[in-house]
């Protein structure tokens, strides 16, 4: 049994004429402790997947499970790291990761939650801005609350949704390296939505396109058979990691230009006749 499935899984947005699928029969086995990385094009429906997943969202059709039961709503055991940091504004870092923690950990003592609050914001290099609001730090450092405020629930299913794309080159590998290392520590389930392909590869076992909307389905997964922990400088030397990068960027452009064609194709200019009028009868005179 899959850790996290989709069964032919569809979601659609607004009523009547307006009405239109986003995702379209979306079938997905996710083992546990895997890492898996959707990736595609912007608007293809990547971040309506990841909400069915994490329950803020339900299915038109088909079935989201979790441990092999649908999934009816949010948990803490799937736990989300957003695009846009979605910190609460009058809440310093401290308290900001605290109220998680306290919902995830009701037994726990004050002590052994501030401890544990402490040390998830030491493991990303904030403890100086514990006590700071969230307009008090930049974007990178409002993204690292985010992780961390996701990481210290300890949930049993990490889902992020493009959560790096927003920072800048040095912040976002830092990023990218401690999410891994805390992935590599305990083997949790992850799910990575990016449309950068390298990330993807760093990150991830598998990577599978997601097939640009309206319908968005699925497409080809790719394995990635590239031994751990992996360093960025090293893969561009790698005959193998070149290989699988070049494949999925050309499925890529491949999918992109059907998509173009088929905008063109679909586009078709009104029939249109001009209006010929007769012309004005002039009277003439003979003198």
């Amino acid at each position: 049994m899959a850790y996290i499935e989709l069964k032919n899984v569809s979601k659609s947005f607004g009523t009547g004429q307006a009405r239109t699928q986003v995702l379209s029969n979306i079938n997905l086995e996710i083992e546990e402790g895997e890492f898996v990385a959707i990736v595609g094009f912007t608007g293809s429906g990547k971040t309506t997947l990841i909400n069915l997943i994490s329950g803020l969202i339900m299915p038109d059709e088909g079935q989201v499970l979790f441990k092999g039961e649908p999934v009816t709503g949010p948990s803490h055991e799937r736990g989300v790291i957003f695009q846009n940091y979605s910190l609460l504004p009058w809440l310093n870092v401290r308290n900001n990761v605290g109220m998680a923690v306290k919902e995830a950990f009701k037994k726990m003592t004050k002590k052994e939650r501030n401890k544990r609050v402490e040390d998830y914001v030491e493991m990303v290099n904030l403890s100086p801005a514990i006590n700071k609001l969230p307009k008090e730090l930049s974007g990178g450092m409002r993204q690292r609350v985010s992780v961390t405020r996701a990481l210290s629930m300890s949930p049993e299913v990490i889902l992020m949704d493009e959560p790096l794309s927003a920072l800048d080159a040095l912040t976002r590998g830092n990023l990218q390296q401690e999410i891994l290392k805390i992935w590599n520590k305990d083997k949790k389930t992850a799910l990575l939505i990016t449309n950068d392909v390298d990330e993807g590869i760093l990150m991830a076992d598998r990577i599978i396109p997601l097939k640009p909307g309206p319908k968005a389905t699925l497409g080809p997964e790719y394995k990635i058979n590239l031994e751990r922990p992996r360093d960025k400088t090293a893969l561009n030397h790698n005959e193998e990691y070149r290989k699988l990068r070049n494949s999925i960027i050309e499925y890529l452009i491949q999918i992109g230009e059907q998509r173009a064609s088929k905008k063109e194709s679909h586009y078709v200019l009104p029939e249109i006749k001009p209006v010929i009028k007769p012309a004005p009868f002039k009277k003439m005179s003979f003198s």
